[in-house]
């Protein structure tokens, strides 16, 4: 599959915004999204099917969180929750190769696209997880003489997330996925300041400090930093983070 022609606009956004993208790797963005946008033809992974948008608005969006991701250092793991059709997760995968980045997603066609999609981009960086972020949130492992071993609760340096919901509910499926000391990096847009309100209390439930909120052209990054272990009790079961946000209402 060819890959999608850049318009001369991303080539300018990302020469603003301070980013140094090599061939090979402008290659492998142009790729994947062709791939997405074949993929959904034929099911629903975006709203957005111009392809000139699409790498504005889908690839250039992404790719703003660089700058925040690179303070966790080569060999980091990052977790992208409700990753879809794999914005985030997938275009920086391609851009930041010494980084590790784990897909999770709730819906099956979703994650076989995810896995075609990373196969075919030879992006050997990139795991898969069909599974709900509550249940991977409670998942210590197993207990071994060495103490625990495996499991994805607070396996993580960082976590993002695009799109998924307001930041009181996301706060408690991403925050207990991350070690204590690690980011959470969530993008929003203009009512980033109005959920931070909101989910005041979840975060302070959750030990979790507001660090930070970075203006794009594209929208505004909202960066949390864990300062201590999460309760036992967070995640809560499945749908309830959504049902009944923390500190919302209550």
């Amino acid at each position: 599959m060819s890959p999608t022609p850049r318009p001369g606009a991303f080539d300018e956004m990302i020469s603003e915004y301070g980013l140094s993208l090599e061939q090979n790797e402008l290659d492998g963005l142009g790729k994947y999204l062709a791939l997405l946008l074949d993929a959904n033809t034929r099911m629903n992974l975006t709203a957005i099917r111009d392809p000139d948008d699409a790498w504005v608005k889908h690839i250039f969006d992404a790719l703003t969180l660089i700058p925040v991701l690179s303070e966790l250092g080569e060999g980091a793991t990052i977790v992208d929750i409700g990753s879809g059709g794999g914005i985030p997760g997938l275009p920086l995968a391609i851009t930041m190769p010494g980084v590790s980045f784990t897909l999770v997603d709730a819906t099956k066609k979703k994650t076989d696209f995810l896995r075609d999609a990373a196969e075919a981009l030879r992006l050997t960086n990139v795991t898969v997880i069909c599974g709900r972020a509550e249940a991977l949130g409670q998942d210590r492992g197993v207990k071994t003489s060495n103490g625990r071993e495996g499991g994805t609760r607070e396996a993580f340096d960082g976590a993002i997330a695009r799109a998924v919901g307001r930041m009181a509910m996301l706060a408690e499926l991403t925050i207990p996925l991350v070690k204590v000391g690690g980011l959470i990096v969530m993008t929003k847009g203009q009512k980033a300041d109005e959920e931070l309100g909101e989910a005041k209390a979840a975060l302070h439930m959750l030990h979790t400090n507001h660090v930070g909120t970075v203006d794009t052209p594209t929208g505004r990054i909202v960066v949390l930093e864990k300062q201590r272990t999460t309760p036992r009790d967070y995640p809560r079961r499945d749908g309830e983070p959504k049902r009944s946000p923390l500190g919302v209402g209550n």
